[in-house]
């Protein structure tokens, strides 16, 4: 993760999080008093973004000390220690909740992806994300899915051809499309087209599009536009997998499915803090 990107992302926080200063710690807590504690988890899951967790405390206050007890990628059981905090104890509250907020996401994405990952080993099918993201917090998102095991899609607009319905509409059609995008886009980029129907399909085959992806088309009619791509495009099935069976999915023989309920809609993993008596 770059730093200076990351430094932005949680000074931001810290500073929609603490407003004009942490009024509850101030008042109750000596200006030099210390604690010890551990952050935990609550449930079992994939731990993700211990460097997010160390770095929001060097932030706020450089005496905090953070020890890791385990490493991003890690499955991590109920009432396990996830890392060690010492430091000054108003700076430790100070940075609690911005740390917690963004390390929880991080690792429900993990664990989720981890979840997804399985549901399909053995297949050959790899699991992406989309560019369903949470404004301003992609590169931890996309950071999460890799540390869950699965794969990145394209980060933004300018990494990759994907001309999706609206495109095809606006341009006049596939051919028309991919037509146009051949004569203006880089040669190193691959053409990817979006088919809802066998008859898209046929006609991406026939522009000479690379990937082609299978949306929002039952099991049956993946596996038969799989029979008809016969290897000259790449698959991607897309279209509400993660309400899907993923397993069922993968046996259509798709080389990729995309799953934007990784990071659109996924649930926290659940971590606190306690200090130590």
């Amino acid at each position: 993760m770059n730093t200076i990107g990351l430094d932005k992302l949680i000074l931001d926080a810290l500073s929609e999080d603490l407003g004009t200063g942490d009024i509850t710690t101030e008042s109750c807590i000596p200006a030099d008093a210390v604690s010890t504690g551990f952050f935990r988890a609550k449930m079992d899951g994939v731990f993700c973004g211990m460097a997010v967790l160390e770095r929001v405390f060097r932030l706020v206050d450089e005496k905090v000390a953070v020890t890791p007890l385990v490493s991003d990628g890690d499955r991590v059981k109920k009432g396990e220690n996830i890392a060690k905090i010492t430091g000054p104890s108003r700076s430790v509250l100070c940075g609690e909740r911005v740390a917690l907020n963004l390390v929880q996401h991080m690792s429900g994405i993990a664990t989720a992806t981890r979840k997804a990952v399985e549901a399909v080993e053995g297949t050959g099918a790899v699991i992406v994300d989309t560019r369903k993201m949470t404004p301003g917090l992609r590169v931890l998102e996309k950071y999460a899915v890799k540390a869950g095991g699965g794969r990145n899609h394209r980060f933004n607009l300018a990494d990759g051809i994907l001309i999706k319905d609206n495109h095809i509409v606006a341009a006049g059609g596939i051919a028309q499309a991919i037509e146009a995008v051949r004569r203006t886009a880089p040669h190193t980029l691959k053409i990817e087209i979006e088919c809802e129907t066998a008859d898209q399909v046929r006609q991406a085959l026939d522009a000479g599009a690379d990937i082609i992806m299978l949306d929002n088309m039952s099991v049956e009619d993946m596996r038969a536009c799989v029979k008809l791509i016969d290897r000259r495009a790449v698959t991607e099935a897309s279209g509400n997998m993660g309400e899907r069976d993923l397993r069922e999915v993968a046996e259509t023989g798709v080389d990729i499915i995309s799953i934007g309920a990784l990071t659109h809609s996924v649930a926290a993993l659940d971590i606190s803090l306690k200090f130590s008596e």
